[in-house]
């Protein structure tokens, strides 16, 4: 199993191209796989920001996350696993109501309207 943590865009070895960015929900997420990991990718309309994190929650271990349910909490945007709502801050990974390990995060950037998520190799 992949050990997780926060990926820094310092640390970017490979930008993965997820898919345009219309192709993506607002206020929802959608998955990607890359190589052996699932990521699932984060638009944030009122903010006009993107997240990435794992797919895989790390209490059940089932590839949820990106169907989770997004929001804010404290200013904090998280997301909110459908099988027990503990829920996942999508800046630090961090488990914001439980005890759950962190999540890894992933840099997103867009260019000429493409999604871009960033990976450690």
């Amino acid at each position: 199993m992949t050990a997780y943590h926060t990926i820094l865009p310092e640390q970017v070895t490979t930008w993965v191209r997820a898919g345009r960015t219309t192709q993506f929900p607002v206020g929802a997420g959608a998955t990607i796989k890359v190589g052996d990991r699932q990521i699932a990718v984060f638009y944030f309309h009122r903010t006009d920001r993107w997240y990435a994190c794992q797919n895989l929650c790390p209490h059940k271990l089932e590839n949820v996350l990106g169907r989770g349910l997004t929001g804010e909490q404290d200013g904090v945007p998280k997301v909110a696993c459908p099988l027990h709502k503990r829920t996942f801050s999508l800046e630090t990974g961090a488990n914001l109501n439980g005890d759950c390990p962190p999540l890894a995060v992933y840099p997103v950037t867009i260019r000429d309207g493409e999604v871009f998520v960033g990976i450690d190799d």
